[in-house]
């Protein structure tokens, strides 16, 4: 497995665990839980710095991101989708829109694979389709 992609996978399980906990009710910043991960990485590895540097960029652009999964998830609502989908789609957005070091479609082939490794059945297909069409807006933008 490459490095990027072990990494993603790491920045998922951190924003998920974010989304978790802030569903459970516990005030949760994004910001502290990394920093948590980072002193206490329990019986995993340390997250590599491309994790790290996903998770920032999510805390940073947060309220950009949902809203643009929200306006594009037709018929769908955040909280209505599976946990793990939004801390893709939100790791998903951040690639496509504010990591120029990534390819678009590069972005877009991760988020379904680790789609199909951690989600539903539907959620690959949902996963492409939503960010097939923010990838389409960003290269518009261009």
């Amino acid at each position: 497995m490459a490095a990027r992609t072990k990494a993603r996978t790491r920045a998922v399980d951190v924003l998920y665990e974010a989304d978790q906990r802030a569903l459970a009710g516990w005030e949760v910043e994004l910001r502290e839980l990394l920093a948590q991960r980072l002193q206490h990485t329990a019986a995993q590895t340390a997250l590599p710095q491309y994790a790290v540097e996903i998770v920032e960029g999510v805390a940073d652009h947060a309220t950009e991101i949902d809203e643009l999964i929200t306006t594009y998830a037709q018929d769908w609502t955040l909280p209505r989708m599976p946990a793990v989908d939004r801390a893709i789609l939100r790791l998903g957005v951040w690639e496509v829109m504010f990591n120029d070091d990534v390819p678009g479609a590069v972005a877009v082939d991760e988020a379904v694979a680790l789609a199909t490794k951690l989600s539903t059945d539907e959620s690959p297909r949902f996963v492409n389709g939503l960010l097939g069409r923010i990838l389409q807006l960003e290269a518009g933008g261009r």
